[in-house]
């Protein structure tokens, strides 16, 4: 198993997630790839945040990974994704598998 060397997302934790979009939009150039209450993706240029409430999920840094299962038993998430979320010094830490998009 090769060391996770590409930052996926970093999550912050708001309480108002649809009023967190729209600040984030407004004041950066970001997309929003999904958005509910309770969590948001924005996607920039070079990674993605998310934004969630407290008790949802933990405040963390995700990592890309070819397979979460690999760092433990793994959860599907709403947005397709696969994780594993682990303790690091400092915080937590998600080790994220995307799914791989179909071929054309």
């Amino acid at each position: 198993m090769s060391k996770p060397s590409r930052l996926d997302h970093v999550a912050l934790a708001v309480t108002d997630v649809p009023a967190a979009v729209r600040w984030w939009t407004e004041h950066f150039a970001c997309r929003v790839k999904y958005a509910d209450a309770t969590w948001a993706q924005l996607d920039f240029e070079n990674t993605s945040l998310a934004l969630v409430t407290e008790g949802q999920h933990p405040l963390h840094l995700g990592f890309l990974v070819p397979d979460a299962s690999a760092y433990g038993k793994a959860q599907t998430h709403r947005d397709g994704t696969k994780s594993v979320y682990a303790q690091a010094p400092g915080g937590a830490i998600e080790y994220v598998e995307r799914p791989t998009p179909p071929s054309p």
